[in-house]
């Protein structure tokens, strides 16, 4: 385990350096956006630069739900036998326009899952990241 819990806290709540530094280590998570009453939630794949989101995305409901709001929620986790991670960010999503964006977007690292044309680029700067640390186990016993 790479978190160190006391004996009774299986929830530990991770400083912002912690919560990059997991976020670091996959690229697949969850986008959240809201558009009037209708809220929806993205599997997605990303790349990290510099504290910036980036996703790949093509024509459809996540690229137009982005332009019409552009405030959005992002989640990623992982879940080993034993312990498990969640962080979620909170930022503005911008879809990319220029040859100069898109250049720095693809450094991140990101590329399409399925053999799929996805020529859409969208970065979340990040207003706030929050993340927490689990120890897995079974519920104990009420008195």
């Amino acid at each position: 385990m790479m978190f160190n819990h006391d004996a009774d806290q299986p929830v530990l709540t991770l400083t912002d350096e912690e919560s990059w530094g997991l976020l670091g280590r996959t690229s697949h998570g969850r986008l959240a956006t809201a558009v009037g009453n209708t809220i929806d939630i993205f599997p997605v794949n990303f790349g990290l630069l510099d504290k910036t989101i980036y996703l790949r995305t093509g024509p459809g409901e996540k690229l137009a739900a982005l332009t019409v709001h552009d405030a959005v929620a992002f989640e990623a986790d992982g879940i080993l036998s034993d312990e498990a991670w969640s962080v979620v960010v909170h930022g503005q999503a911008h879809h990319l326009q220029t040859s100069k964006e898109i250049e720095v977007a693809r450094s991140s690292g990101v590329s399409p899952w399925i053999p799929t044309q996805k020529e859409s680029w969208v970065k979340i700067e990040v207003t706030g990241i929050s993340g927490r640390h689990f120890v897995l186990g079974a519920q104990p016993e009420a008195d």
